[in-house]
């Protein structure tokens, strides 16, 4: 039985999505350790504890196992994490010398850096997925600190394989980090098709309280990189007087709270408060039925390295209007499952918005060929992917610091 460790240090994958540091990222640690260890890899993942009422330990279930590691003040917030990764560090490399494992999977800059320290120390391949990379934000309008990009700069030089979710991302890392290819690989995040599945519209719609009519619908944390106050300018200039949306999500990071009261003082003075249906953020399986009742899935990150909330969306027949960034680029097919803005603005979003909802015929045909699309990413298969990298990187000497 091959053997991983698993760093997730800012948040936990048992953790709810859509509020606080608490996103896609969750879902994607939790769904590939799952899957990995079906297929008999074992995945002790190591998180920060935030509560003291934390176990030391939970089994998720057989060959997945998540420890919660004291480093700093329960509550201390995302931005000043940077001055735990010591004892983090030490914390996690004891925890390792009792109970070694094969290989290191980091996800996010924070964990990547303990990996990269524990990769020394240990002499233990290293693989990183970034999730976010911040020279690509950065070129997007949201600076980083100078500590991250040196950070990421160190571990990209060592580690022995960085993962990519898709085409573009792949080509970010040899474009912004000259990262050769032969050191990248693909693992595309999956989706569960038990529980993200076409499904009545109508029926979804009763079972949340929501009111009959075309919907638009937001999903995903409250920042301004997930672009909330596009998706209700959108609203508000549709053609369609009658178009409601549902927003669900909480306020995220140090912006969070001030960009939920502008998108609210926004949808105040466009005339649309009384469209827009908020919700709190919701358990995972639960977003189903959100994604069933909406005839379009709004979708307007200003970045995003894959998108997991439009190949949910598409996995239950919904047509997503989405910037063109990133993986987003791979999950729409432009006209085809959706539409792809290629302009980040109310205008076009509305423009395209309206175009789903005035052509039913057109909206169906799109949501089914998204349904259709979705079929091809399944988390056995990021597993399977994943488990062909393990197996490469741990058959050789790791990768030395250049």
């Amino acid at each position: 039985m091959r053997s991983l460790a698993v760093i997730s240090l800012h948040t936990s994958p048992l953790a709810q999505p859509g509020t606080g540091d608490g996103g896609g990222m969750n879902v994607y640690v939790r769904e590939l350790v799952t899957s990995l260890a079906h297929r008999g890899v074992r995945c002790d993942v190591y998180t920060r504890r935030t509560s003291p009422d934390q176990p030391d330990e939970v089994l998720v279930e057989p060959g997945f196992r998540l420890f919660h590691l004291d480093a700093g003040a329960h509550d201390l917030p995302k931005e000043r994490l940077p001055s735990i990764l010591d004892e983090f560090t030490s914390r996690l490399g004891e925890a390792l010398r009792r109970s070694p494992v094969e290989a290191i999977h980091a996800h996010y800059w924070l964990s990547a850096e303990v990996g990269h320290r524990l990769k020394h120390e240990l002499d233990l391949p290293l693989v990183v997925t970034f999730h976010t990379l911040a020279r690509v934000k950065e070129a997007n309008g949201d600076p980083e600190s100078a500590e991250r990009l040196i950070s990421e700069d160190r571990t990209m030089s060592c580690a022995d394989t960085v993962l990519a979710s898709c085409r573009e991302e792949a080509a970010q890392l040899g474009r912004y980090y000259d990262l050769s290819p032969s050191r990248v690989a693909m693992v595309a995040p999956g989706v569960d098709h038990a529980i993200f599945s076409p499904g009545q519209r109508w029926a979804a719609r009763q079972a949340l309280g929501l009111p009959e009519g075309p919907l638009a619908l937001f999903v995903g944390r409250i920042q301004p990189l997930k672009g909330l106050d596009v998706a209700v300018g959108a609203l508000a200039r549709s053609r369609h007087p009658n178009l409601q949306m549902a927003v669900v999500g909480g306020p995220s990071g140090v912006e969070g709270l001030d960009h939920l009261a502008g998108v609210r003082k926004l949808a105040a003075e466009t005339g649309v408060a009384d469209r827009i249906h908020w919700f709190e953020p919701q358990p995972h399986h639960l977003l189903s039925g959100f994604y069933r009742a909406a005839d379009v899935c709004l979708v307007p990150s200003r970045s995003e390295s894959f998108g997991l909330v439009a190949l949910e969306a598409s996995a239950c027949g919904t047509p997503v209007v989405a910037t063109e960034v990133g993986g987003l680029i791979d999950l729409v097919d432009h006209s085809l499952t959706g539409f792809l803005a290629r302009e980040r603005t109310a205008a076009v979003f509305g423009d395209h918005l309206d175009a789903l909802i005035g052509n039913e015929l057109m909206a169906m045909a799109m949501g089914g060929a998204a349904a259709t699309k979705a079929t091809g990413y399944t988390w056995s298969r990021a597993a399977a992917d994943l488990d062909e990298v393990l197996h490469r990187i741990t058959s050789r000497a790791p990768v030395s610091c250049a």
